[in-house]
């Protein structure tokens, strides 16, 4: 069975004690081509994982992602990307409104009356209600962003 290594943290952790891939697989008793496939991201096998542990004198469990943690990174990642794709329709969405009422003035000016009033408030009264769920995803966002452990 193959355990979902946590290879970031165990080339931090062999980074942080100054020792190179071969003198972590010397210490665990593996070959260099498993430490560098390890810290690659490929999946290794129990044994592999617990003889890396013992190198770094922790629980085999601490060289492991976590699934909820893992999850969790997951839904944030997609909540990100939606919110930023919301922004971004807004973005669009103001730029449009924007070059609109220029055409609006320019109408307004050539006739000599405020011609395009009602266009105008119900265009504004739409960017406002695009405006709307883009200000509670931010707001939302930021309280329901978790604190990172150490």
């Amino acid at each position: 069975m193959a355990f979902k290594t946590d290879s970031a943290k165990i080339k931090r952790w062999r980074e942080e004690r100054h020792w190179s891939q071969e003198h972590l697989a010397e210490l665990a008793g593996v070959g260099i081509r498993t430490v560098q496939r390890i810290e690659n991201g490929e999946q290794a096998s129990r044994d592999t994982i617990m003889a890396i542990a013992a190198a770094f004198n922790v629980e085999a469990i601490a060289l492991c992602i976590d699934p909820e943690t893992e999850a969790d990174e997951i839904v944030q990642q997609r909540n990100s990307e939606l919110a930023s794709g919301l922004r971004l329709s807004f973005l669009v969405h103001l730029v449009g409104y924007l070059m609109g009422m220029v055409v609006f003035l320019a109408i307004n000016l050539s006739v000599g009356a405020f011609v395009m009033k009602w266009a105008t408030i119900w265009w504004t009264v739409g960017l406002a209600g695009h405006a709307v769920p883009v200000v509670l995803v931010e707001i939302v966002s930021r309280f329901q962003m978790p604190r990172k452990a150490s």
